[in-house]
């Protein structure tokens, strides 16, 4: 059957690629059966039934000369060309000259219309004019001051309003800070020393929460009782020791894994959506349960809200979910486009922190409290009314429910999970739940889908995610879903490749 495909494939498609070729390959060989495209990082070897491939990664070279100019210049002086591991693609990124409202203006003289939004954290889209002006009337006054500043307790004041369960706060530069510092706070207020996370949530890059975020499974351990495992070389067997995982929406696991190590677990750290793994809501109840049985042994609840905090309600995952944590992590929207974490909870917790009441637990940071950074938070958090959420939660359910569609009419096995204004593509029909059951999605049809779109002047995250921004109407959300199902058609003999 496949020998019969060959003989009728036109492979005028062939000579586009040879440019990019080089000395990589022997060029006689793209003749055969076997293609190959090469890129600066290598050859990626294809059968000649994924001749797609091929042509989608020639449709991104030819866009994108200049873009490929600069990655190779990048590359002499950053590793891989690449600072943010989470902004490189293969076979390279494209490079943004400048960003308005929902699009992105590469070098080449594409637009893309932006559905990453920076990860999540541009909620008002690109050079919004009041966070513009804001940041243009702190710039006139200073840029940074050291030395304490209005904006550090007003935004605060905001974050309080929205946020009940937060009694005081601080401000770091990042999630990882946020998330280090709240670990840190659980510890110490509760004398104890392990924490419990869970498989495949991401809460930044510092030794205890860059655990078991992508554990393979044949090192993962059983479903029920997940195994702690590095996710990146360097990490201390000490950090390991003091990091249970449990899984995701799985109460009745989790129930056991606490009971046994009640008396020592500080605290038990959360996303009321799990962004990195796919963007996977709690359960009705889930988050209800924790809030149980942490109150019942005396651990502190964090809620590491720095993607759903400002995105999913005004008042974050908390509010949707009407659970009350101990502790709240905070950061991306809050900064209005610019660095920020934040951490609160509990008075009694905070305290420790107060320089006033004797020791306390040291924390500084250079740029705390950023002038700009705060002065382009408040300007946003004043942006977001009750009938804008309403707004873009509108358009994300239009586009999880229009991309399913998409893609359940090209015969594509996937679904759509998110919520609110989030939305992450899974290439698989089983019904996604936790980390455990990302596993099963077709990575090879994912990582097409993502050029097909690209070339199609969708800009998503590589691995499906994406999200609004308030200068999307349907019109946006629509042209997404048309590009789906026009990419759609391309990712069905690859789908039936990877299912035989």
């Amino acid at each position: 059957m496949l020998k019969k495909r060959v003989r009728r494939r036109n492979f005028a498609w062939i000579p586009r690629i040879l440019p990019y070729l080089g000395d990589c390959a022997d060029r006689n060989e793209i003749a055969s059966p076997i293609t190959a495209i090469s890129s600066s990082f290598g050859i990626l070897w294809l059968d000649c039934s994924r001749e797609v491939y091929a042509v989608a990664t020639a449709r991104y070279l030819e866009r994108t000369p200049k873009s490929r100019a600069l990655y190779e210049r990048a590359r002499e002086s950053l590793p891989g060309g690449n600072t943010r591991l989470t902004t490189f693609y293969s076979p390279y990124p494209s490079y943004v000259r400048r960003a308005q409202g929902c699009r992105l203006y590469d070098v080449d003289g594409n637009v893309l219309v932006d559905f990453l939004n920076n990860y999540t954290s541009l909620i008002l889209g690109h050079a919004p004019p009041p966070v513009v002006e804001a940041i243009k009337e702190q710039l006139e006054t200073g840029i940074v001051y050291g030395a304490p500043c209005e904006n550090e307790f007003r935004l605060a004041e905001m974050v309080k309003e929205r946020f009940p369960s937060i009694d005081k706060l601080r401000y770091a530069n990042s999630g990882t800070e946020a998330t280090m510092n709240a670990i840190r706070a659980a510890r110490a207020y509760t004398g104890r020393e392990k924490i419990a996370k869970f498989e495949g949530g991401y809460h930044g890059t510092h030794d205890w929460a860059a655990i078991s975020v992508h554990p393979p499974e044949e090192k993962a351990g059983a479903a029920e009782r997940p195994v702690a495992i590095p996710d990146a070389p360097g990490l201390p067997e000490g950090a390991l020791r003091t990091v249970l995982v449990m899984p995701y929406n799985k109460p009745e696991a989790v129930e056991q894994i606490v009971k046994e190590y009640k008396d020592d677990l500080a605290a038990i750290i959360v996303e009321p959506i799990m962004g990195s793994s796919g963007m996977i809501p709690a359960r009705s109840d889930f988050l209800k349960f924790l809030r149980e049985i942490t109150d019942l042994y005396n651990i502190v609840l964090i809620f590491d809200e720095v993607i759903a905090g400002f995105r999913v309600s005004r008042g974050g995952g908390q509010e949707y979910f009407r659970v009350r944590p101990d502790m709240t992590t905070l950061g991306k929207i809050l900064g209005g486009g610019f660095a920020i974490g934040a951490f609160g909870g509990r008075e009694d917790i905070m305290s420790l922190f107060d320089p006033t009441k004797g020791p306390v637990i040291p924390h500084a940071g250079t740029f705390n409290g950023h002038p700009i950074t705060l002065a382009a938070g408040i300007a946003t958090l004043r942006e977001l009314t009750p009938s804008m959420y309403e707004r873009l939660s509108s358009l994300g359910q239009r586009a999880r429910t229009g991309i399913t569609k998409a893609l359940h009419d090209k015969g594509v096995g996937a679904q759509v999970t998110g919520l609110a204004s989030l939305f992450h593509i899974h290439l698989t029909p089983e019904e996604i739940i936790n980390y455990r059951s990302t596993l099963r999605e077709n990575k090879e049809a994912k990582s097409l889908l993502f050029t097909e779109l690209l070339v199609r002047g969708q800009y998503l995250a590589s691995r499906g995610m994406g999200c609004i921004s308030s200068p999307m109407s349907e019109s946006e959300v629509d042209s997404l879903i048309e590009a789906v199902s026009e990419a759609a058609e391309n990712l069905k003999p690859v789908v039936g490749v990877a299912q035989k």
